[in-house]
């Protein structure tokens, strides 16, 4: 048998991804890839397409989340896996999210409206077709109605920050996503922390229950994989990776360029049922 490997950071059309969970699980299997997650901003909801594709093709799927989080300051993005999808108080939470995702899109538009640019917002919401928009779908938006040529200059121009169209997002803090993830059965595990430089709040959020670090990631050099390879070998935390393919949404689809080993699929289900068993006992 050769190589089993994982892509643990995926996103759909449930979020700002272009493949369906079914395009997904089809490409994903072509290549070789045994297990898999998805990972949509703020949304569970296509974690059932999923797991139903992935038991089409005879993979294993790990339920995932991306929450968009804050410390002290800083944006970090946390990841959930093997949570359940259906814990009440975590499908709660995401219409909250949800809602403030929505109310963005509205903000972003009336921004570039001001700026006698006649975009409907109700066409963005038509090419999201989720609850869980982003700036790719006003991007996409604005490339349509030809006011741009591609994805990068509606981001330069409009939608990076500070500026004219970007809006500030509210977050969640840090603690309160650990908290509900475990709640919800599942582990948080700190996303690309090479992309924002997380090391100097690294301690607390350990402190705070965080369970993972994702080591292996497309932005990741090898130099900054090793560093937070022995980051979690210090702190005793579970090794991720993945490739964060959004489909065509940013450039060419990344799936592929990230293969996660076994041995840290293992480690991260065995870190998994222990949540799992800790908050069955508090009767969570």
């Amino acid at each position: 048998m050769g190589f089993v490997f994982a892509d643990l950071h995926l996103h759909t059309r449930f979020s700002d991804g272009t493949y369906t969970p079914e395009e997904l699980v089809a490409e994903a299997h072509r290549q070789g890839f045994v297990t898999l997650s998805i990972t949509d901003h703020d949304t569970v909801e296509g974690c059932p397409a999923m797991a139903r594709a992935c038991a089409e093709h005879g993979l294993q799927f790990i339920p995932g989340v991306e929450l968009t989080a804050e410390y002290e300051g800083l944006e970090v993005h946390i990841l959930g896996y093997g949570f359940d999808p259906g814990h009440p108080e975590l499908l709660e939470q995401m219409d909250r999210f949800q809602a403030v995702r929505q109310q963005r899109i509205h903000e972003m538009v009336a921004r570039l409206n001001e700026m006698n640019i006649p975009l409907p917002v109700e066409r963005v919401f038509a090419l999201a077709n989720c609850r869980s928009p982003g700036r790719p779908h006003v991007a996409r938006a604005l490339v349509e109605a030809g006011v741009c040529r591609d994805l990068d200059e509606a981001f330069e121009r409009f939608l990076k920050k500070h500026r004219p169209a970007w809006v500030p997002k509210w977050k969640v803090s840090v603690p309160e996503a650990i908290r509900l993830l475990h709640r919800a059965g599942g582990v948080a595990v700190l996303a690309h922390p090479g992309l924002y430089y997380a090391d100097p709040v690294l301690p607390d959020l350990v402190r705070a229950g965080l369970d993972g670090i994702e080591c292996f990631h497309t932005k990741h050099t090898p130099a900054v994989t090793e560093r937070y390879l022995a980051l979690a070998g210090r702190y005793g935390l579970v090794v991720t990776g993945g490739s964060d393919c959004h489909g065509y949404n940013k450039g060419q689809p990344l799936l592929g360029s990230i293969r996660l080993a076994p041995e840290f699929v293992e480690r991260l289900q065995h870190r998994i049922a222990a949540r799992r068993a800790e908050f069955s006992m508090k009767g969570s």
